[in-house]
Parts: C-alpha cells; structure tokens; sequence
C-alpha cells in the first residue's frame, strides 16, 4: 500500500512505502518533523512529575539523595577512595553524568511499547519519539548540572582543592558521546523487546549492573592493574573519567579513550539505527 501527500502546486511532498533498504534512514522526515519533537519533549517533561507535591524540584532532590547515600554507605562505611577530592563531590559528579546516560537508556528501551497505539493510529518517523526522550532528559541533565556547579563553587571557595579547567569545554562532546550511547543501546533494546518481552525487565537491572563496571562510585586509579582493562573497555568510563578531570582536576583525561569511546557511540547508534528502522516496519504485527 502506497500512501502520498501532494502540496498545492502538484508536487509529492511524501511516500509511505510498506518495504525499503536497510539504509533508507528517511533522517530527513526526522529534520522535517522537528516540531513534533518539541511538541514530545514537552510532554515528557510536564508530565513526570504531573500531580505531584514537590514537582520539579525532584529534579534537585534525586540527585542529592543519592549523592548523601553514596558518600554514607561508599565513602565512609566502604572507605572507597575518591582521588583526594571532598566525597560529596566525587559522588555527585558520577551521579550526574550517569543518570543522564542511564534515564536516555531506560527510557528509548521501551519506545515500541509505550507508544503502540500511538504508532498504530498515525505515521510519522518513529525515531522522533526516542530522539524527544534524549532532548527532555538534556533539560535534566542541564538543570542538575548547574545544581552540582553550585556545590562545587561552594567547595572552591571553602579551599577543597578542586581545579576545574579548560577540559569544562569538552562538555558538550561527552554529553553527545553520552546520548548517542543510550540512544543506541535503547532502540536496540527497544527493537528487540517487540519479539522478546523479557528484555524490557533485564534493562533496569542490567543499567544497575553497568554502573559499578564504570567509575561512579570509584577512581579507575582505585582498580588493580590486571583488571583495569575491563572497566576501561567500558565506553562510559572514559566519559566519567573525562567529566571529573575537567571539573574537579582529577581523574583522567585520555585521548585515545575518548576516541574509543566516540568510535563505539558511533557503532552502537548506527546498529541500533539500522534496526530500529528495519523492525518498525513489521513491529505492529508482533507487539
């Protein structure tokens, strides 16, 4: 079945085709849709904490409970090192930046799921939904951010010893690197669960599992040398590891890592692109 649409001058401004190649992305229809985006992101953003008491300022206080926690149970029951830096802040810089990739995860892994009767009923390009997921979770993202800078202005000023400097600029590549990473395992995950439902309840448990394999609640310094190479074949590792040096001075900034890094993002998000455009074609007659 071929569908068109045709503007006034007689011109096709659109084909629906039932079948087409691996590598017919269509990431034009996304660029074209870039309104209903928006439209996505705000709807994910006011309705999370719709019909609560403290609304978003659960933004502020998840960040900060779990931040208390770590330093309790890691820092001071567990003696965990931290690189010589004030473990409030050596926590909370792991829980920013790894909240951020997990929420992207946990979220796009449920796209076909969650959104079965809104695939069912209208076409549009079904990446705008997980893309929406990234861009709702930056505004998280960007918001506990400037609440951790407030406490690390705070711990600078009281002469903690931490050095942020010109690798803050790297910022943005390293939340890029982030979101494509989640984007990528998640459309996976998200493409995979239309045939086997059990993934969806290993996800949650598998991004718990993940984060002690990165440097959240520990330095890489802190690993022994014969097992290093495992959690720097972690890609987040890097990625944390980078988000320390340039805001606390410590931890470390590694090129050749980063480039790892960013060379997976890239291989995920493409595989996980290329699935997720296959499977959305047939995934109504299996959910």
């Amino acid at each position: 079945m071929l569908g068109k649409a045709k503007t006034d001058d007689g011109e096709w401004t659109m084909v629906i085709r039932p079948q087409r190649s691996w590598f017919d992305l269509r990431l034009g229809e996304l660029w074209q849709a870039r309104d209903l985006v928006m439209l996505f992101v705000w709807r994910d953003f006011v309705s999370v904490y719709k019909q609560t008491i403290l609304g978003p300022l659960w933004y502020l206080i998840q960040p900060l409970l779990t931040t208390i926690t770590f330093t309790v149970i890691f820092g001071n029951i567990a003696k965990l090192p931290t690189d010589g830096l004030p473990q409030f802040l050596f926590y909370m810089s792991g829980t920013v930046i790894w909240s951020y990739f997990a929420e992207c995860l946990n979220k796009t892994s449920t796209t076909f799921i969650t959104n079965t009767h809104l695939f069912g009923k209208v076409y549009f390009p079904r990446l705008a939904v997980p893309v929406s997921i990234l861009i709702s979770n930056l505004v998280t993202f960007a918001i506990q951010l400037a609440f951790f800078l407030v406490f690390l202005v705070y711990f600078a000023v009281a002469g903690a010893g931490v050095q942020p400097n010109a690798g803050i600029l790297l910022t943005p590549v390293l939340v890029v690197m982030m979101a494509g990473l989640g984007l990528g395992f998640g459309i996976i995950v998200s493409s995979l669960t239309t045939r086997y439902r059990d993934l969806r309840f290993l996800v949650t448990f598998g991004v718990q599992l993940l984060m002690y394999a990165t440097p959240v609640i520990y330095p890489v310094s802190a690993i022994p040398e014969q097992y290093r190479w495992l959690i720097l074949a972690n890609p987040m590792t890097p990625i944390v590891e980078s988000f320390r040096f340039a805001f606390l001075g410590a931890g470390t900034l590694d090129g050749g890592q980063l480039l790892y890094s960013f060379g997976f993002m890239l291989g995920v998000l493409l595989i996980g692109v290329l699935i997720f455009n296959r499977v959305e074609q047939t995934f109504m007659d299996t959910v």
